[in-house]
């Protein structure tokens, strides 16, 4: 089973980009949903949540922007967060894919926003990012409700620059061409991958660590710029 590790910052077309995954038949684990998951109503996280940061629940959910508000900008208070979600985000995916690999699918996707920034490429065969011009990703995010240039650019800086994510991602995916253009190269990147061995799943013994010697350490502009 190969393992494709998807990202990109904010306002790149991450999103429309795992679709088109899901839409050409490849099973996809969305990171941000299984937050999401864990944080509505009934959901495993609320309590650790709200014991965590008084105050941020309404109705037995948390309430996203309330809880943003206690984090955002705080390195301490956001690690505490991230203590309480990741390890149960990763719980999740990993029965994602012990599920994928009981059924031999040969190609699964993890949608991983911050898949640099965490190290998860570790986790991946090979890594690919969606990618934008500034001015497109700029003119998308500000168009979202309740959002101003100086809170995108935070953002920005929190997030590893799109620039290097390009460098360390096995394949770039274009998003500024519209749907239709992206989606012939996802469909290509399925094409190119989903019969080549997988080896970072499953992991024995200590985490993955792909070795220097393994194809996607080698510069991407040599290797795997997808091309029609």
């Amino acid at each position: 089973m190969f393992i494709l590790g998807l990202t990109g910052s904010i306002g790149m077309g991450k999103s429309e980009t795992s679709k088109m995954f899901r839409r050409l038949g490849v099973p996809v684990f969305d990171a941000d949903a299984a937050v999401h998951e864990l944080m509505i109503k009934g959901g495993r996280a609320v309590r650790r949540v709200e014991a965590a940061f008084p105050g941020v629940t309404k109705d037995g959910a948390v309430d996203r922007p309330a809880l943003g508000a206690k984090v955002f900008g705080k390195r301490e208070e956001l690690r505490k967060l991230e203590a309480i979600l990741h390890p149960m985000v990763g719980q999740m995916q990993r029965s994602f894919l012990a599920d994928a690999q009981a059924r031999r699918l040969p190609l699964v996707v993890l949608d991983i926003p911050l898949l640099f920034e965490g190290r998860g490429e570790e986790r991946c065969d090979a890594t690919a990012v969606a990618s934008a011009p500034y001015f497109l990703q700029r003119q998308r995010v500000l168009a979202r409700p309740n959002m101003e240039a100086e809170k995108f650019e935070n953002i920005r800086r929190q997030q590893v620059p799109d620039v290097v994510k390009r460098q360390r991602a096995d394949f770039i995916l274009p998003t500024g061409l519209g749907r239709r253009h992206t989606l012939r190269y996802v469909a290509k990147l399925i094409d190119t991958v989903k019969n080549r061995p997988g080896h970072a799943w499953p992991v024995k013994g200590r985490p993955h660590r792909r070795p220097t010697n393994h194809p996607s350490r080698r510069p991407v502009h040599a290797r795997n710029r997808i091309r029609h």
